[in-house]
């Protein structure tokens, strides 16, 4: 996360893996919470980054934020982001 963001996180807890077909991998899912909130973008690693609220994510899976793209579900990012913006910390 700090190299893509400049984000530091602190606890980090697994949620859930998907296979990766090349090279035979398994990626997993992990939610982590952010100690920091000064995004610092390496524009070689990333082309955007910012917050949202859970309200905006929620838009976006539904596919109403404009500009906003989330993953289909056969992404784990899919679920990543599904999981936080409804289960996670209610």
């Amino acid at each position: 996360v700090r190299e893509e963001s400049g984000l530091e996180v602190g606890k980090v807890t697994y949620h859930s893996s998907q296979p990766w077909p090349f090279p035979s991998s398994l990626m997993i899912g992990c939610h982590a919470e952010a100690i920091s909130d000064e995004i610092i973008s390496d524009p070689g690693e990333m082309s955007d980054v910012r917050w949202f609220s859970k309200e905006d994510v929620k838009l976006a899976l539904e596919d109403k934020l404009d500009g906003v793209n989330i993953p289909g579900p056969i992404a784990i990012a899919h679920h990543l982001i599904k999981a936080w913006a409804y289960e996670m910390n209610k």
